[in-house]
């Protein structure tokens, strides 16, 4: 099979769907989550979903832009999001401020708003916000300053360390970059996370278990604390697109079982699956309920989940559908 091409913007846009329609005075989601801390405990997390501006990055994968405006959001507007949820939500101890871009791209978060947004932190224990390294810079750091007690936590997509895939699937990193930012960070006392992509365009089979593997190992190396293991699912259009030329091919239950309990064993820090819309990955009839209980025990405790034995699938065949069409 060819690789992955470059994909160009132009074709990435026209591959695109509708848009939501979003209120810029309130965040497009917000709930309550439990995550395994730091200290080794389930305790509860604030998720806010902020609504802003989309990212100036297109990469090949995201769909994170169905959730965001066209336009720049007025000042004021995104700090008073965050208190109107955290507001509407109970107490927690820690937040997670997601804006589907950048938390430090003024841009998508007005400068302007960031001291009320610090304010609003006063008494949680740790913010997390999410950020392309091209924007990890000073800004992280007064940020990290002017929230202080409150610990700062930077979420980065480092999606996957294969040195020919990175740069066509997210043309506007490299591992130097992630690199760089990693080290700034670690530097100055501010936490770490990394996303890693599971099955991006132009990995297919077993191929992409062991790069999710060598991402996780990587990002530990780098001084990451916590990763989040994605699986990368249809819907954005160009991904769609990419599998009609069979570049592209959703990934299943057993292959982020594998990656997370790889990653868990390991040892070097937390490692979590990303189950949202997890009804969106190939799941198997026999297996796929016990699979997905053994995922979200994972991310609740930490421990490798117990084997699950199924006929259906085994580890890169992303077809989980073969034996029941076959019978």
């Amino acid at each position: 099979m060819a690789p992955l091409p470059r994909i160009p913007d132009r074709e990435i846009i026209a591959a695109r769907g509708a848009r939501s329609s979003l209120d810029p005075t309130k965040p497009y989601a917000y709930f309550v989550e439990r995550e395994y801390s730091r200290a080794g405990e389930l305790e509860d997390v604030a998720a806010v979903f902020l609504t802003n501006q989309e990212c100036p990055f297109r990469c090949v994968f995201c769909d994170l832009w169905q959730k965001t405006l066209t336009d720049r959001i007025a000042d004021g507007l995104v700090a008073g999001q965050v208190e109107w949820a955290l507001a509407h939500l109970p107490e927690a101890a820690h937040v997670k401020l997601y804006n589907a871009g950048s938390f430090f791209d003024p841009e998508a978060i007005p400068s302007a708003d960031l001291p009320r947004i610090a304010e609003l932190l006063v008494g949680k224990r740790s913010v997390i916000v999410e950020c392309h390294p091209r924007f990890v810079d000073d800004r992280c750091i007064a940020f990290a300053k002017a929230i202080a007690p409150v610990r700062l936590e930077v979420a980065i997509g480092l999606e996957t360390v294969d040195p020919e895939l990175l740069p066509r699937i997210k043309p506007s990193m490299s591992l130097k970059d992630f690199e760089r930012a990693a080290r700034f960070l670690t530097d100055n006392g501010v936490g770490l996370r990394a996303f890693i992509l599971l099955g991006p365009p132009g990995h297919l089979g077993p191929e992409r278990v062991e790069w999710a593997k060598r991402s996780i190992d990587c990002a530990f190396s780098l001084g990451v604390e916590c990763c989040v293991v994605i699986p990368v699912r249809p819907g954005n259009g160009i991904v769609d697109a990419l599998a009609g030329r069979g570049l592209y091919s959703k990934t299943n239950l057993a292959e982020l079982q594998s990656a997370v309990d790889y990653g868990i064993r390991a040892g070097r820090g937390r490692v979590f699956a990303d189950l949202w819309d997890v009804e969106r990955i190939s799941g198997c009839p026999d297996c796929g309920d016990a699979r997905i209980a053994a995922l979200e025990q994972a991310n609740s405790t930490q421990r490798p989940s117990a084997p699950i034995e199924c006929s259906c699938i085994r580890v890169g065949d992303s077809n989980l559908a073969t034996r029941r069409a076959a019978d």
